[in-house]
């Protein structure tokens, strides 16, 4: 994981500013209406066995983002972003910790940060942003289960855990703003596959800025994000398969 990112930040250096713009941020918020599937399934060398399956029950979280950028060509722009996903389920079989009965209650909630320092290869040139980077997603996870056996307690219990993960990504965004209008069209992916893990996050937006109110600029933007994980954890014990995907709208400043 190491060697991955350093591969990646030096891929994001090595990138070359076609033109400087003049200080910027812009930010933004909304609501992001999810439909999760997929599974997380655990095997052991005991023999346990179990099987976590979304109900895809469609659900909506809040996401925020912040994008600095500043004129000095050699420093990287930022930007940073929040999201929740989360999904309700049902658990089945012996897990790390537990046994469930078939169709037992589960959830599984992953809150994410992203810090994304990047560079403009194109600065709204010919009307097209292009810029290059690396994403540091940082996914604080937990996992719940009811009415199951604790392992070494043996009644009927609620079981939690959590735990945090760090995925290095390689992130790439363009855009571009439709002449003679207030409208842009923006998409943005982010993506790793190492070790047999592999995890991506993509979206497709179009935003509309209120142009003739001066120095903060309101704008709306509607979109579509498609986010997956296919991870194996280090024990080769436990992998989760799981997507999110749906229609997220919001408002946004441009300073």
């Amino acid at each position: 994981m190491n060697k991955l990112l350093t591969t990646l930040t030096s891929a994001a250096l090595l990138a070359t500013v076609a033109s400087a713009d003049m200080a910027r941020v812009e930010m933004g918020g909304g609501m992001w209406k999810q439909t999760p599937s997929g599974t997380l399934s655990y095997a052991d060398s005991t023999g346990a066995t179990g099987t976590y399956t979304s109900s895809k029950k469609e659900v909506s979280n809040a996401y925020a983002w912040m994008l600095i950028k500043h004129p000095i060509p050699v420093i990287p722009n930022i930007r940073l972003e929040y999201a929740k996903v989360s999904d309700e389920g049902t658990a089945t079989g012996s897990f790390k910790g537990f046994s469930a009965p078939t169709g037992a209650p589960a959830s599984i909630d992953i809150t994410q940060y992203d810090i994304i320092p990047y560079y403009n290869l194109l600065d709204n040139t010919a009307w097209v942003t292009l810029d290059l980077g690396v994403d540091i997603k940082v996914a604080d996870t937990k996992y719940r289960a009811d009415g199951v056996t604790i392992t070494g307690v043996g009644t009927s219990s609620v079981y939690e855990d959590s735990t945090t993960l760090i995925l290095p990504m390689l992130y790439v965004r363009t855009r571009v703003e439709i002449p003679s209008t207030d409208i842009g069209l923006e998409a943005d992916a982010k993506y790793v596959s190492y070790n047999g893990s592999t995890a991506y996050d993509i979206r497709a937006k179009v935003d509309y800025t209120l142009g003739f109110i001066p120095v903060v600029q309101p704008a709306i933007e509607i979109g579509y994000r498609v986010e997956k994980f296919d991870l194996v954890s280090d024990d080769k014990k436990t992998n989760i398969n799981i997507d999110f995907a749906g229609v997220y709208a919001g408002l946004m400043l441009r300073f």
